[in-house]
């Protein structure tokens, strides 16, 4: 059998197919976690980006067919602008039985993971814990092979076009990259129920004999070695309630103690899930200000707030700005909230190659450029450019511009999270 699974073994699942989805218009591709990593594994194989773009507009065109989805392949029929049909195929590497039988065994050893997914849910954390144990859920480099009788041994447009359309699936469905892995969801989770309700084993009880430390030191290189650090943990930890119990010394702010005990429990859980991530790590210490920010998110309201935002340095309305900036993405995210600069050279080029990539030209929205910012004045919305590339979306409230959610490096998802903001206030 190849390493993608072409070949299937009788009686196991053929795959599920559905039904062309219609054309995406002016929508960003992606708006689930899960959608917008396949997007990521597309973009970080494929070597041609013109592929990827005219794939994009082949399937936001409604260019894609039928996708039939099945373990270790992915199938549609994508017509280009002339016309003229073509098979495409994406091939994802099946995972072996036995890292099914290790991801099986830790979804059940953690129960937050186990009871979200016979909830039905596939949290994206499980991908980092997977990932700790060596179980790749996620195509990496080089796992999405294209397959096209267009004569394209690369990703073309075909193939770009296919992957579109299976993050707009995935969208709606997460499951159908266990699928692709080779698990269908209803065998998956069965085997998931088998698993969690097995009778366990009972430790043994019996005393660990001693040794001599002579012994132990003679015989320090053959022993065997360390076990792994622990993962991750599923989410910040909760501190104890302090306002129960004995009276407080005076002095003493107890609401604003048990508040900086939370926000300190989330903010050693982002920098454990940093240095835990691949790459270099950018430990920076935040500024009073920042921390100020980072602070009043979720804060009470009264004294509290009034002392983080005078160190701040904002007001009660900035800091609201500056704290929905910072739960969309943190210190870069105040950047953009804060700075606006003048986008030249490079910068400028790529800017407007993407954004004229991005729409057709009867699709393009009408914006004003000034900085780093474009507006789309009659719709009330916006895009920033951030220093490393990505659009950060914006709306206006109130007669202020207020974040509309996380980065993206596609000006049409960025600017779909802006408009979703205004249409809901507009009650559609």
């Amino acid at each position: 059998m190849s390493r993608y699974g072409v070949e299937r073994e009788q009686g196991r699942e053929a795959g599920r197919t559905f039904a062309a989805l219609p054309p995406a218009g002016g929508r960003g591709f992606a708006q689930s976690w899960w959608g917008r990593a396949w997007l990521r594994a597309l973009e970080d194989a494929a070597l041609d980006a013109a592929a990827i773009k005219t794939g994009r507009r082949l399937a936001r065109a409604g260019g894609v067919g039928a996708v039939t989805v099945r373990p270790g392949r992915v199938t549609a029929v994508v017509r280009d602008r002339s016309g003229a049909a073509h098979r495409a195929d994406v091939l994802v590497p099946e995972l072996s039985e036995e890292e099914w039988g290790r991801f099986l065994d830790m979804a059940v050893e953690q129960a937050g993971h186990m009871a979200a997914l016979l909830d039905g849910e596939l949290p994206p954390y499980l991908t980092e814990d997977a990932a700790v144990g060596g179980i790749e859920l996620l195509p990496g480099l080089g796992d999405l092979e294209p397959e096209c009788d267009c004569g394209t041994w690369d990703h073309c447009g075909h193939t770009a076009a296919l992957c579109h359309q299976v993050a707009r699936l995935l969208d709606e469905d997460p499951f159908l990259l266990l699928l692709l892995r080779g698990r269908e969801k209803e065998a998956f989770l069965a085997e998931l129920h088998v698993r969690g309700t097995a009778p366990r084993s009972e430790p043994s009880t019996s005393a660990v004999g001693g040794m001599d430390a002579a012994e132990a030191w003679a015989a320090g290189d053959i022993l065997p070695p360390l076990p792994e650090l622990p993962g991750l943990p599923q989410a910040p930890g909760s501190p104890p309630a302090l306002t129960a119990g004995t009276a407080p010394v005076p002095g003493i702010d107890l609401v604003a103690l048990e508040h900086l005990a939370r926000r300190t429990a989330v903010e050693a859980f982002r920098l454990l899930t940093e240095a835990f991530r691949p790459g270099p790590w950018d430990g920076t210490a935040l500024t009073a200000a920042q921390d100020a920010v980072r602070l009043a998110c979720k804060a009470p309201s009264g004294a509290v707030m009034e002392r983080l935002a005078k160190t701040a340095g904002r007001g009660s309305t900035g800091l609201a700005t500056a704290v929905r900036a910072w739960c969309a993405g943190g210190v870069p995210a105040l950047a953009v909230l804060d700075e606006e600069w003048q986008v030249e050279g490079v910068a400028l080029a790529r800017a407007r190659a993407a954004l004229e990539s991005a729409w057709e030209e009867d699709e393009r929205p009408p914006f004003d450029a000034g900085g780093n910012r474009w507006t789309v004045p009659a719709e009330g919305v916006q895009l920033r450019l951030g220093r490393d590339g990505r659009w950060w979306p914006y709306r206006e409230e109130a007669g202020h511009w207020v974040p509309a959610g996380g980065p993206d490096r596609d000006p049409v998802t960025a600017l779909a999270a802006a408009r979703l903001g205004t249409e809901q206030e507009d009650g559609l």
